[in-house]
């Protein structure tokens, strides 16, 4: 199962979607997944077609763990940082005691970007993607991941939570 796990993420430390994406993973020394359309559909144990059908405009994602500690993030820095990369605010729900904010990087009216920030008292999960979902399907993108048997698994232990 472990062979499955290292097929599927890959742990790297290559160009991120976002300079600020790439700067959190310096700076708060990250731990950082990073995924192909492919590897989502692996993720996808259920066998659920509107899993797949959520995530064939996914070309791309960083996802970024990052735990607060004493030397909390600066949220309305790092939000802002995006907003300079020309993310736009879209919407902000809850989710399982998780504030989920999402963010759209547009060119030409073709959503090219979004990004997800996952945030509580402890942590600050990032999604970043390259390509799209519907804005009403995040937290089933992020439930999936979360109840993946390996990767859910990695997410759990990291966040403290079983």
């Amino acid at each position: 199962m472990f062979a499955v796990l290292a097929l599927v993420l890959f742990v790297t430390s290559a160009k991120a979607q976002s300079e600020t994406t790439e700067a959190l993973q310096k700076k708060y020394d990250a731990q950082a997944f990073f995924f192909y359309n492919n590897t989502l559909r692996m993720l996808n144990q259920a066998n659920d077609s509107s899993f797949d059908e959520l995530i064939k405009d996914v070309e791309k994602m960083k996802f970024l763990m990052i735990k607060k500690g004493a030397g909390s993030i600066d949220y309305k820095r790092v939000v802002g940082d995006y907003k300079n990369e020309s993310f736009e605010e879209m919407m902000s729900s809850r989710h399982k005691g998780k504030n989920f904010d999402i963010f759209v990087k547009e060119k030409n009216n073709k959503t090219t970007g979004m990004l997800v920030l996952i945030n509580d008292d402890a942590n600050l999960l990032v999604m970043d993607i390259v390509g799209s979902i519907a804005l009403n399907k995040v937290t089933k993108l992020f439930e999936t991941l979360d109840e993946s048997a390996d990767f859910g698994k990695k997410i759990r232990e990291f966040t403290g939570v079983e």
